[in-house]
């Protein structure tokens, strides 16, 4: 299990802030410096020998990711760096927040009632 484990933390060592901003890269003469959200998780567990029966130990595990293209950085009017987002992607990453907020709201709301 140790093996697996070290395995693990070998392949997501390069994840993290390299990973959410990208190299620059120049298009139109512009340099551009890519913006995403990046996000993963795994996990796994295992089932000990009960010694009952005689069945072996068994486990398991997996894992999984998303990386969300925000926007860019770019050069604005006045020659100061902006943020350019990509609306499509920014507003499918608010998706989950508006449900919270809307679950929450709805027990407020039945919390006030009762």
């Amino acid at each position: 299990m140790a093996e697996e484990f070290a395995s693990l933390v070998e392949a997501f060592k390069n994840v993290g802030v390299s990973r959410a901003y990208g190299a620059a890269v120049q298009i139109a003469g512009e340099e551009i410096i890519p913006v995403a959200l990046v996000t993963f998780g795994f996990g796994g567990g295992s089932s000990p020998d009960d010694g009952s029966g005689g069945e072996a130990a068994a486990g398991g595990g997996g894992g999984g990711g998303c990386v969300l293209p925000l926007g860019v950085y770019g050069p604005g009017k006045d020659g100061h760096v902006v943020f350019r987002p990509n609306t499509v992607a920014v507003l499918a990453g608010l998706v989950p927040l508006a449900c919270a907020l809307g679950f929450a709201v709805r027990g407020v709301v039945r919390a006030v009632k009762a």
